[in-house]
């Protein structure tokens, strides 16, 4: 009759406006994020704890599905309102403790017996804290959906904004994807395809303040800040352009992807501005058999010493024709370079230091020699 007696104790809590509000100022008090919302979103919460602690007496079991389906909802709709999680928990456990000690005045001031009192908080805590599980769990489920909606929205502006779709997107789109419709950004294009690979580089690149997607396959970005060459690690490589207006951004995303390809030889971050030569001429392919075949057709390819030759005179030229310089580099005296360079000259007919210059023809020399030296080497 007692036990019978702290149910109804705790139907007339559960009825009482009063005992509810009592419970929702705990909450609210404890957890200003969750005293930001409507009063009647805490009420909800409160007729959820307090069923719970019903259902400890209605059925065997406790809570049930539809107990437990409730609390998933207001984890779930506490995540989609923004509330974060340790301040919702928080709330949760002030409303629970304030209830239980409005439960034990009130099973005190009914007459219920400690050892049957004490029974049934045990059970009630039990049961509460299954449906806070079921919160947490609400909430994780809905915070993940939530953060792929926003990121998939995010990509599909990147995608409007770089690749083959003329519409541009709105500048309330452009904010809502949280870019500056006015602010001027980097285009980030690294050669990361694989979708989880690219969620773990795109975390490392968090600093940059950018946002990143996947555009025609491959992890892309617009950032108001250039990532650190450490940020990337020694997995990634990456193509960076200049920072340029929102309007200017699709034409930099092409120049980055021409870039992409000559970038391949090493990893890390390249200025596309670094590769623009490079990239110039490697468009131009049968231009560069054609030079490489006039000016390196007695060279061997795979033959070893041919092999060195060239690689020498490339130090050579990248080097701006210093000896000392090139030596360096290469780690052999200014001597051997000076041997290498004459028997390149010697095999190939032709001289690797240029005319005078007359009208540009010292730099076309430069280029044609470096050009095909580079097309030979790589073929």
């Amino acid at each position: 009759m007692a036990h019978r007696s702290l149910h109804d104790v705790l139907a007339t809590m559960a009825a009482d406006a009063d005992v509810v509000d009592e419970v929702v100022r705990a909450a609210r008090t404890e957890s200003p994020e969750v005293a930001t919302l409507p009063v009647s979103e805490n009420r909800r919460h409160v007729a959820i704890v307090l069923a719970a602690g019903l259902a400890s007496f209605d059925r065997p079991g406790g809570a049930g599905e539809q107990d437990y389906a409730a609390a998933a909802v207001l984890g779930a709709d506490r995540a989609a309102q923004g509330v974060p999680l340790a301040a919702l928990l928080r709330g949760v456990q002030a409303g629970r403790s304030r209830a239980v000690e409005i439960a034990v005045e009130r099973g005190k001031a009914a007459g219920v017996p400690d050892d049957v009192m004490l029974a049934a908080l045990v059970d009630f805590d039990r049961n509460t804290r299954a449906l806070e599980r079921q919160v947490i769990a609400g909430y994780h489920e809905a915070e993940l959906e939530l953060s792929r909606t926003v990121h998939d929205s995010r990509a599909r502006v990147l995608r409007r904004l770089l690749g083959g779709d003329t519409t541009a997107p709105s500048a309330e789109e452009v904010a809502n994807a949280g870019l500056n419709p006015g602010g001027r950004y980097h285009c980030l294009l690294s050669d990361v395809g694989d979708p989880y690979q690219a969620r773990v580089v795109e975390r490392r690149l968090g600093a940059t303040g950018g946002v990143f997607g996947l555009v025609d396959g491959r992890l892309t970005g617009l950032a108001p800040r250039l990532p650190a060459p450490s940020a990337l690690g020694d997995d990634v490589l990456m193509v960076v352009s200049p920072a340029v207006p929102l309007a200017e951004v699709r034409g930099m995303h092409a120049l980055c992807v021409m870039a992409l390809p000559t970038a391949a030889r090493s990893r890390g971050l390249h200025a596309v501005a670094d590769l623009a030569v490079e990239t110039a001429l490697a468009a131009q392919p049968g231009l560069a058999a054609l030079l490489g075949d006039t000016l390196l057709s007695a060279l061997t390819p795979g033959d070893p010493f041919h092999e060195q030759l060239v690689s020498t005179a490339l130090a050579y030229l990248d080097h701006g024709r210093r000896l000392d310089q090139t030596a360096a580099a290469l780690h052999v005296h200014a001597n051997t370079v000076r041997y290498r360079l004459a028997r390149l000259g010697e095999i190939t007919g032709a001289s690797l230091d240029p005319p005078e210059d007359d009208g540009g023809t010292h730099v076309r020399h430069t280029v044609g020699w470096w050009w095909a030296l580079r097309t030979w080497r790589s073929g």
